[in-house]
C-alpha cells in the first residue's frame, strides 16, 4: 500500500462479522485560536468548544472514535494546535484529524500526532473503513480533491470491498440550498461522486465547513454534514447569517450490515455574546 495510507487498527482484530455498532463522534470546525480570549461573532470558541467537549464525553463509554473534520484552528499555530491535541488526548478515546480551509496541513499534521491522536488517511474499524480525503487547497475557501486525493479513495475502496467504508472531508461535494455556502463547496464534486458510484461498499460521507447539519442521499450513499462547535450559520438561505442555533456535534452509528444511524446533539445554549450584525467570518 502507498506510503501516504497509513492504517490505525484500534479494532483491526475483530472479524468482518462482528455485530457491535461502531460509534463515532465528529468534532468539526472549533475554530480555536493561540488566544483563548479569542472569538469569532462574538462567542469565545474556546469556552463552546469545551462545553460542546464535556456533552461529547457523556458518550464517551460507548465511542470508539472521536473524527475531527478540519477548521480546527482559525490562525493555525502551533500552541492552537497543541492545546488541542492536549485536550483530544485528555477525552481518552482514539482520536483522527483532517484539515479545513482555516487549518495549514503541515501545522496540523505536525501538532496532532501523538498519543491517541493520529493524522491517519485510512481508519479501520471492525468491518468499516473510515477514508479521510483533504479537500483544502492554498488561500482558498473552497475545496478540491487533487488526483491524488481521489486515487487514494478509490484504491481504498478497491482494497477494502468486504468492509463498508465511510467518507470523511471538510467541504461539502453536495450543494446545501444556501448561495453563499455553496460557492464554497468541493470545486469537483463529480470525478468523487463517480468513484463512489462505481463501489457498493460506499455507504456514507460526512463532512464540516458548512456550520450547519445536512442529512439527504446521493445515488443511496448518505450525505451528512454538521454543526460547529462554536458558531451556526442560518440553514437553507442564500446570503451569509448567523444562527442562534446552539453548537454541537454528529453522532453516527456504523452497523455491521452497513446502515447508519446518525444524529446531532447540542449543547444548551451558546456561550453568552453572539453577534448577529457579523457580516463574515
Amino acid at each position: 500500500m502507498a506510503q501516504d495510507i497509513v492504517k490505525l487498527n484500534s479494532q483491526s482484530s475483530r472479524p468482518a462479522n462482528q455485530q457491535r455498532p461502531i460509534r463515532v463522534l465528529q468534532i468539526t470546525d472549533c475554530h480555536l485560536h493561540t488566544s483563548l480570549d479569542w472569538k469569532l461573532a462574538g462567542i469565545n470558541t474556546q469556552i463552546s468548544f469545551e462545553w460542546v467537549m464535556a456533552l461529547a464525553a457523556q458518550q464517551k463509554s460507548q465511542t470508539d472514535l472521536l473524527l475531527l473534520t478540519g477548521d480546527l484552528v482559525h490562525d493555525a499555530s502551533a500552541v492552537g494546535y497543541t492545546r488541542l491535541r492536549n485536550s483530544v488526548q485528555e477525552f481518552g478515546i482514539k482520536a483522527c484529524c483532517l484539515p479545513g480551509n482555516h487549518d495549514n496541513p503541515e501545522m496540523l499534521t505536525r501538532h496532532m500526532r501523538g498519543g491517541l491522536v493520529e493524522v491517519p488517511k485510512e481508519v479501520k474499524l471492525g468491518n468499516w473503513v473510515i477514508i479521510m480525503l483533504y479537500s483544502t487547497q492554498p488561500h482558498s475557501e473552497g475545496g478540491h480533491l487533487s488526483d491524488r486525493e481521489l486515487q487514494t479513495l478509490e484504491r481504498s475502496l478497491r482494497e477494502n470491498t468486504d468492509r463498508h467504508a465511510l467518507i470523511a472531508l471538510h467541504h461539502h461535494p453536495v450543494h446545501i440550498n444556501s448561495a453563499w455556502m455553496d460557492k464554497m463547496a468541493l470545486d469537483n464534486p463529480e470525478p468523487f461522486l463517480s468513484i463512489l458510484d462505481h463501489y457498493d461498499n460506499a455507504k456514507g460521507v460526512i463532512w464540516g465547513h458548512i456550520h450547519q447539519p445536512f442529512d439527504a442521499e446521493h445515488n443511496g450513499v448518505r450525505m451528512m454534514g454538521t454543526p460547529s462547535t462554536c458558531i451556526q450559520f442560518i440553514e437553507n438561505q442564500d446570503k451569509f447569517g448567523i444562527s442562534t442555533a446552539p453548537p454541537g456535534f454528529r453522532w453516527l452509528e456504523l452497523l455491521p450490515d452497513g446502515g447508519i444511524n446518525s444524529g446531532i446533539d447540542r449543547i444548551a445554549a451558546l456561550p453568552p455574546g453572539l453577534d448577529l450584525k457579523t457580516a463574515g467570518y
